[in-house]
């Protein structure tokens, strides 16, 4: 198992486990500086074509950052921001696993929200 497998698959079931999307988004940037990868970490949403900042957690090291593209079926819904994180691709798969709930601004036509489908 890579080093990169485990914390992903907690951070997965800690989504899955909590109830309230926020709650689980704030879950995951305190696992990315409690884990030790990152100094600071935070998910910029797209609301109105501007990025706003949501959840965050750490101390700030913009001298070390690096911006994460999250993307939800083609769409840009949020950026994940890391201070002091160089493992790209694990942040990749964190961008991945929090796509779903990163859909502040997504119209859903309607149609109740379910992140898991």
């Amino acid at each position: 198992m890579s080093d990169s497998t485990i914390p992903l698959e907690l951070l997965r079931r800690t989504l899955a486990e909590t109830e309230d999307v926020d709650d689980g988004l704030r879950a995951a940037v305190e696992t990315l500086v409690e884990d030790g990868r990152c100094a600071w970490a935070g998910i910029l949403f797209v609301e109105d074509g501007e990025l706003v900042l949501g959840p965050q957690a750490g101390a700030l090291r913009p001298d070390a950052r690096v911006r994460v593209p999250v993307d939800y079926q083609g769409s840009r819904v949020a950026e994940l921001v890391a201070d002091g994180c160089d493992d790209m691709a694990f942040l990749e798969g964190v961008a991945e696993l929090i796509s779903p709930y990163c859909l502040v601004g997504w119209d859903t036509r309607g149609i109740p929200w379910d992140p898991s489908a």
